[in-house]
């Protein structure tokens, strides 16, 4: 009898198995694994199951499969049965059903892609049969002096997914069994993995001890290591203890990066330790570690909080000074808590020195900018910058180049209003009805009838005047005006 009709055949005995073990001891009584797995309650529905399975395969095997093999099963899961919307869950069930066939084995690309389903599933409570099978039943990769080298990643994925669910016990479980199946040492990512998941969930004393176990099995802790547990620490409020791993760290020979002294200048921070901050930013700077964006913003945001905004900007403009100030840093932040303290000229010195050294601010910097010298009553520097920006093809919204123009007018400078307008115009910006009235307004009460027409009859010709009613209210506003220059 052919392979095709052996597995044909032992297939449609599938619903017989809750009566008869499966020859491998490894393997679960089929009756209790199709309970676990799926949301079958009664013995006709589990039956239609297995025959809407038994069908689906036999469909299949028609297409010309000769043999049940790794290949053709691992085809068989990812294109009948992964998104099939009744049978999806019965896969685990018939990856151990094709485990007890006489013919059959099972290799790395099958156990991958079983724990795979799993994990992305949420059945972890299959995870360790799966797991135990592995181990087990060795790839056939691995017949010889070697272990198969994909058997590590499957153990990696399993215990991560185990650390994120809380199951430990399983996880440590994993972990032995894997040790015992591969070449040679765990790579440390492995045991990162089973660290900050007790870290995350505030067991650092579990964390510390898996830490003396890979001591222990004489595996080197990276950088990576050190940084889960200066953040469990800082997290706690343990400052101490996270200098003393920063210690270590760097008695290890490892050197500590960005993500270590971020770790810590904000661990400080949230610690009220302010000063501790700064200076650990400074050694971070000494030991030539280069500064990222994202550590000038836990300076700017840990001292602005502290309400030592000034601080912050001479502490970024001396990271300018001595070249390590990153070029994507974007100083938005600090120009928006300036501006709130009221300090809008120190904030456009700031800038001034910034952009000179070729540290162009964004447009949400250079908005929040005008509006806090507006606020400030510093007109003269508030057009200094829109002027900057327009010749930088810094192109401002409506409405705060709308609210600049208002308090131009508003100061007797209708003409330079007006001025800067057409040159913005000429870089994008869309004159809108709103800066015509104001402009109207600012020649009126400056007498300037001439000019004012001019924007009456450019706003008539864009569309911006509804009926004549109001173009005469204009025309007549610009008549009457005292002082009329035109």
């Amino acid at each position: 009898m052919s392979s095709r009709n052996v597995a044909v055949r032992s297939l449609s005995e599938i619903r017989h198995h809750h009566r008869t073990p499966l020859p491998s001891p490894h393997l679960p009584d089929i009756s209790s694994s199709l309970s676990a797995l799926t949301p079958i309650t009664t013995a006709a529905a589990a039956q239609t199951h297995i025959t809407q399975l038994n069908t689906l395969l036999r469909s299949f095997l028609k297409n010309g499969i000769v043999a049940i093999t790794p290949k053709e099963l691992l085809h068989f899961f990812k294109s009948r049965l992964r998104h099939h919307p009744t049978l999806s869950h019965l896969d685990f069930h018939l990856f151990r059903y094709a485990a007890a066939l006489d013919s059959f084995r099972h290799d790395h690309t099958t156990f991958e892609y079983m724990a795979r389903s799993l994990i992305s599933t949420n059945r972890l409570d299959s995870l360790p049969s799966l797991l135990e099978f592995v181990s087990s039943n060795a790839c056939p990769c691995s017949d010889g002096i070697f272990s198969c080298p994909r058997i590590e990643p499957i153990f990696r994925a399993s215990i991560g997914s185990f650390c994120r669910s809380g199951r430990f016990d399983n996880a440590h479980h994993a972990f032995d069994i894997m040790t015992r199946l591969i070449d040679g040492k765990p790579n440390v990512a492995l045991y990162n993995i089973v660290i900050h998941g007790y870290v995350k969930i505030g067991k650092l004393d579990k964390g510390f001890n898996f830490y003396k176990r890979m001591l222990n099995d004489r595996v080197k802790p990276d950088a990576v290591t050190f940084n889960i547990l200066i953040s469990g620490h800082c997290r706690n409020k343990k400052f101490e203890l996270a200098l003393e791993v920063f210690k270590e760290m760097k008695e290890k020979g490892c050197v500590p990066n960005v993500i270590s002294f971020n770790t810590l200048i904000k661990g400080f921070f949230q610690g009220g330790k302010v000063q501790q901050a700064v200076e650990m930013a400074h050694e971070m700077t000494e030991l030539g570690c280069e500064f990222s964006s994202v550590t000038c913003e836990i300076l700017v945001n840990g001292l602005g909080r502290k309400g030592k905004i000034i601080e912050a900007a001479d502490l970024m403009i001396e990271f300018l000074r001595r070249g390590v100030l990153p070029k994507v840093f974007d100083y938005f932040v600090l120009i928006e808590m300036l501006c709130i303290e009221g300090k809008a000229d120190r904030a456009l010195e700031l800038m001034d020195e910034l952009w000179g050294k070729g540290y162009k601010p964004s447009l949400i910097s250079c908005t929040t900018l005008i509006e806090g010298l507006l606020r400030s009553r510093r007109i003269e520097k508030s057009v200094g910058l829109m002027r900057r920006m327009l010749d930088e093809g810094i192109v401002p919204d409506s409405v705060t180049f709308s609210c600049l123009l208002d308090d131009m007018c508003g100061g007797g400078g209708a003409v330079e209003a007006d001025k800067m307008r057409l040159v913005a115009s000429k870089k994008g910006l869309v004159t809108d009805g709103v800066m015509y009235r104001i402009l109207i307004s600012g020649y009126t009460r400056e007498g300037r009838r001439k000019e004012g027409e001019a924007v009456v009859d450019e706003m008539l010709d864009r569309g911006f005047v509804p009926d004549i009613a109001t173009y005469n209210m204009f025309m007549d506003g610009l008549a009457k005006s005292k002082g009329c220059l035109g």
